[in-house]
């Protein structure tokens, strides 16, 4: 007979098997103490297939840069004819070229294009370049030293160097002395990748709601028979079609879930995709997909991205300015900051409430 003795019960020690969430250290990208530090973009070919195959993320980047573009820029005479005259690749426009790089650095935290420029040193053209061609180099005092462009021909390597002023540079929130931007899929990844799986698997199981999986039982282990019987009910059930079998040879029951045995997928979609869009900071009214309740809360998020987006135009100016000496303004695509001021002033409901409100209205009650 076993030992029932209360006395020789134990308690577990879940000290060390608790999961507590972490994050991993990061150190930046910098010069350091070598004469010379390169970096070059190794995540480019996954992040622009995110871009290519991620629909939410690949509408986010374009109207960030739709955005910041807005209705063009606008310039001085001279300056307007000049940028005006500069076609990228043969079909581009300054406009059509400033989204590129702005694609292209949020996407993988920086773009490259090429200073083009005549004997007399007049900017004739800027083109694009890919960003995992470019080798940024760094000297000992952490400023850029040159640029090289590494390329494959014919099985061997061939790199052309730039100097700091050929080459036009967008980073992507460059943090501290790192040498490049920030990466801002390192954390979306995690986002997409789990509601694309949820989406997964939401489509299996409404797949399996109308053609549901059949477990068949066989009279016969002969493997040619089933192999045989196998062939023609896939294709029986792929085309909708009716099986006929001697009876008594072949039993067969639906293998099925019961109604309302397992979660729905669909409310952590959309916690999921919120998250995402609050991340990339690109909210859904932008993209015509907004949740706000009232026309008041929908004015306050666009006044909010609006900020984002103005903050964006000024880097592009100042970068447009210092890197190719050249005066520019991006028009914003439209305000609201004018109607919500002119909104208060006529609604003074839409104030907030004075400290001592509350104070009166008790004092009228009593």
């Amino acid at each position: 007979m076993a030992e029932t003795n209360i006395g020789s019960a134990t308690s577990s020690d879940l000290t060390n098997a608790e999961v507590v969430y972490g994050v991993d250290s990061e150190s930046t990208d910098g010069s350091g103490d070598s004469n010379e530090f390169t970096w070059q973009n190794s995540w480019w070919s996954q992040d622009y297939g995110y871009y290519l195959n991620i629909p939410e993320f690949k509408r986010a980047v374009d109207t960030k840069a739709l955005w910041t573009v807005g209705a063009g820029f606008e310039a001085d005479e001279p300056t307007t004819m000049l940028l005006n005259s500069l076609k990228g690749n043969g079909k581009d426009s300054f406009n059509s070229i400033l989204k590129n790089l702005i694609k292209v650095k949020t996407i993988s935290m920086d773009s490259f294009a090429e200073i083009i420029r005549d004997d007399d040193g007049v900017l004739v053209n800027l083109k694009p370049l890919d960003p995992s061609s470019i080798k940024i180099v760094q000297d000992k005092s952490g400023r850029i030293k040159r640029y090289e462009q590494v390329m494959k021909v014919g099985g061997k390597k061939s790199v052309i160097k730039f100097a700091p002023d050929e080459i036009f540079h967008l980073s992507h929130d460059r943090v501290a002395d790192e040498i490049h931007g920030t990466r801002i899929l390192k954390s979306l990844k995690w986002l997409i990748d789990a509601r694309n799986e949820a989406m997964s698997d939401w489509r299996t199981v409404l797949r399996r709601n109308v053609k549901p999986m059949r477990i068949w039982y066989l009279d016969t282990d002969d493997e040619s028979e089933i192999a045989s019987f196998k062939v023609m009910t896939d294709q029986a059930n792929s085309d909708t079609e009716n099986i006929y079998v001697p009876k008594g040879t072949v039993e067969t029951e639906i293998a099925s879930t019961a109604p309302n045995s397992t979660l729905s997928p669909l409310p952590w979609i959309e916690v999921i995709k919120d998250q995402f869009f609050q991340a990339v900071n690109v909210p859904q009214i932008i993209i015509g997909q907004g949740k706000e309740f009232t026309d008041a809360s929908g004015k306050i998020v666009y006044l909010s991205y609006e900020q984002s987006v103005k903050e964006e135009q000024l880097y592009i100016e100042e970068q447009v300015l210092g890197q190719l000496n050249l005066e520019i303004n991006l028009t914003f695509p439209a305000s609201m900051q004018n109607e919500l001021i002119s909104s208060r002033e006529k609604d003074p409901s839409l104030q907030a409430s004075q400290p001592n409100d509350m104070t009166a209205e008790m004092e009228g009650n009593t």
